[in-house]
Order: C-alpha cells, then structure tokens, then sequence
C-alpha cells in the first residue's frame, strides 16, 4: 500500500517551475486506438503513470507489442490474439473500456468486463452500448462481461443523450473502420477528444467536425501507422495552479496549453490569483494571501472540469467566506470531504451541492486517499495543514500524476511517497 507523509505549513509559500506532463485522459484512447490498425503507432509525451501501465499490460494480453523511451511509446498490434479484457484489469481502471469499439471494429468480437460490474443502464457505459448496438453489433451481458459481436459495423446517426466522453471516443474508433457514414451528435468538446480526432486523421480516418458537437466519420477499409503527441495535461496544470494560489506561492508551468483552462484560470483569478501567459505554453501563478470565496458550478469543457472539483474545495477553505460546489457530473463525488473533515475543514454537504467555510485552518491527520482526484486534494491540504499529514491508499495519486512528488519537493514542499 502506498502511502504519502506531508508536513505542512500554513505559511508555506510553493515557488519555482514544474514541467507539466501529457496528459492521461489523452494517451489511454491513443493506446487503444492501436488496435485499429496493423502497422506501428508512436505517441510521443507520454506520461508514464499507473494508468498507462494497466492498459499496455491489457495490450500486450490481447497480442500487442510495445517499448518505452522515456516519454515516448512505440505500439503494435499486427495480430489480435485476444478480444477480452479481464475483469482483473478493468477493475483498476475503468479507461479500459475503450478497446470495445476498437475491438469490434477490427475483429468483430470484443468481451469486455463491465466497469465495477454494475449493470448496463445505471452508468454512462449503456451510451456507449446503445451506439455500438445501432451500428449493428449484438450485445449481451454474461457473467459480469459485455459480449459483442459484429460481422461489419455499418454507418448510422447516432445522438448522445447526453455529453459522453469515453462514449464519443469508442465510437470515434468504430466508426473509422465501418462501412459508410456516422454521423455523431451531442459530442463532447473536450480536448482528449479532439486530440483522439487528430490521431485518427493521421492514420487515414476521414472525419469532419473535428471539435464540434457534430462529428462525422467516412469509414475506410483500413488505417495505417502514426506518430503523435499527447497534449499536456489540464488537470495536472490545474491543480498546480490551485497549489499556488492556496500557498500564495509563484510558480512557473510550462509544457502546457493555456487555451485547455480558460475555466480554471477564470475561477482563480477572480478569487484572487495573478495568472499571467508567459508564451503560449507557459504560464505563471502569484497567490493572494487574501483568497476569495468562489462558487463553481462543474460541466462538461469548456466549463468548470469535474476533475478539478475536489482540489478547488481546498483553496476555498482558505478563502475569507462561504462558497459553493455544485457538482454536475458524477453522481457521489465528494468522497474527498470526509477526509478534509479530519483536517479541520467546514463543510456540509447536501445532494449535489458542497457548502465550503473559510477561512478555516487546517491540522495534519491520517487520511484515506479514495480516487486519484481526491488523493490529489489530500496533498494540497496536506502542504498548509499544521504538522505531518498521512495519506494512505496513495496509489490512487499514481494512477494520473507523474512525478507528483518530486515536482512538489523541487517547489519546496516536505512530500514523502512509500510504497
């Protein structure tokens, strides 16, 4: 078990530069969609968390070749051995999903475990199966596995009930090998997506409304090779800038792409923060010592990510009032309040919606990390807490931030991760 060791000050004042990472919501879809094509596919700024690890071991099980250089990721899938993706594997990150569609596209069969076995209907994995379905798979649930079987996908209109991102990525893969045209409505707008759009034209796919709402894609009979590169990573970037703005810190991001949080910038620079765009993938926070109180309401891009709920929740505990958090996306995602309760935080949580009271100081205390979103809030509260904080289940930080540690010790926190 992993477990991270923070001793926090409250005046702790976080300077200097992190490089931030590529981003993992982008790589995961760009590693399954290898299993399009024959030929090699190279993704370049690859960052090297848990995540990626589980779907190459998934890969490599399903008769994938790959190598590592540094940050850079040679895939080949020339021959498809398996179609199944264990329940073991899907387990540790639900991201596996996404080789459904690549799967049924190129082999037509995949048998893939349902995320956390819940049943088709209660979680977004049925808009992904409605789709699939309406382009001529026949699916069924047995077992705990999702079984599908297409001779040929065939083109349809296809309209999301609502906003989908692993969704509109699995049926971006299938519609690029399937026969005739799809036409796909009510897409995410997300960049991960956009990035997945990019990849796939450089393998041959034709696609239009790249970045719309409404995308549509000619399928071709075959795709071919790529090299590529991940976009970096919004979240990652996001929650270093609220690690300034709660330290009053100045910090330096760079490798990032500031038009990817223009909702994130927004909130903080009107609680109070000094952001300011260095070059076009550099940007630079200044703290305030006077935080102001924020209400957030999370939607899909471009509004407030859901991914960076529970690290804002932190900053508002510092702010000089009351805020509040709606959230919109996820169903029981404050998880992470409890666990700053133990801290010192005040916040009551009703429904949806998180009332966060400020200024509040903050204690060190042995914490569980529930999910990597709010292990990742656990750190921050961790480095402005009164003496050491324990967070275990630290895992969790390790399936999406790279280096978390590190970049946070050259920045001048006293931040220990064990396993």
């Amino acid at each position: 078990m992993a477990q991270i060791r923070i001793t926090g000050n409250p005046n702790l004042r976080l300077e200097g530069k992190v490089r931030i990472s590529g981003a993992k919501n982008a790589v995961l879809p760009a590693i399954a969609a290898s299993l399009l094509t024959r030929e090699k596919l190279r993704l370049k700024n690859v960052p090297l968390v848990k995540d990626v690890y589980t779907i190459l071991t998934l890969m490599k099980e399903m008769g994938a070749e790959y190598s590592i250089r540094r940050n850079s990721i040679t895939l080949q899938s020339r021959d498809i051995l398996h179609e199944e993706a264990s329940y073991e594997l899907v387990r540790a990150m639900r991201a596996s999903i996404l080789v459904l569609g690549p799967l049924l596209a190129r082999r037509g069969k995949a048998i893939v475990a349902l995320p956390g076995g819940c049943a088709i209907g209660s979680r977004p994995i049925d808009l992904h199966i409605h789709g699939l379905e309406k382009m001529g798979a026949t699916i069924s649930l047995q077992h705990g596995y999702i079984q599908a079987e297409a001779k040929k996908l065939r083109g349809t209109e296809i309209r999301f009930e609502k906003k989908t991102v692993g969704g509109t990525e699995n049926l971006l893969m299938a519609a690029a090998l399937a026969e005739g045209e799809t036409v796909l409505k009510n897409c995410s707008l997300e960049p991960e997506v956009i990035n997945l759009c990019d990849l796939l034209k450089k393998m041959g796919a034709r696609i239009e409304g790249i970045g719309q709402e409404t995308i549509r894609v000619m399928g071709v009979a075959e795709l071919g090779g790529a090299t590529h590169e991940i976009i970096p990573d919004r979240i990652e970037a996001g929650t270093f800038l609220v690690a300034g703005a709660l330290t009053g810190g100045n910090i330096v991001l760079t490798k990032t792409q500031p038009k990817h949080l223009t909702a994130i910038i927004d909130k903080l620079r009107l609680s109070g923060a000094d952001i300011s765009l260095i070059n076009s993938q550099t940007i630079r926070i200044r703290g305030s010592e006077n935080i102001r109180p924020q209400d957030i309401t999370t939607s899909p891009y471009p509004g407030f990510p859901t991914d960076m709920q529970a690290q804002f929740s932190v900053l508002m505990t510092q702010a000089q009032g009351t805020s509040i958090i709606t959230e919109t996306i996820f169903d029981r995602r404050f998880s992470h309040i409890n666990e700053l309760l133990r801290l010192g935080a005040n916040i009551d949580v009703s429904g949806d919606k998180a009332v966060v009271k400020g200024k509040t100081p903050l204690s060190g205390a042995e914490v569980l990390a529930t999910d990597l979103r709010a292990s990742a809030s656990l750190v921050l509260a961790g480095l402005i807490a009164s003496g050491e904080t324990v967070i275990n289940d630290a895992e969790h930080l390790e399936r999406g931030y790279e280096g978390m540690e590190e970049k946070m010790q050259a920045l001048g926190a006293i931040i220990e991760l064990s396993h």
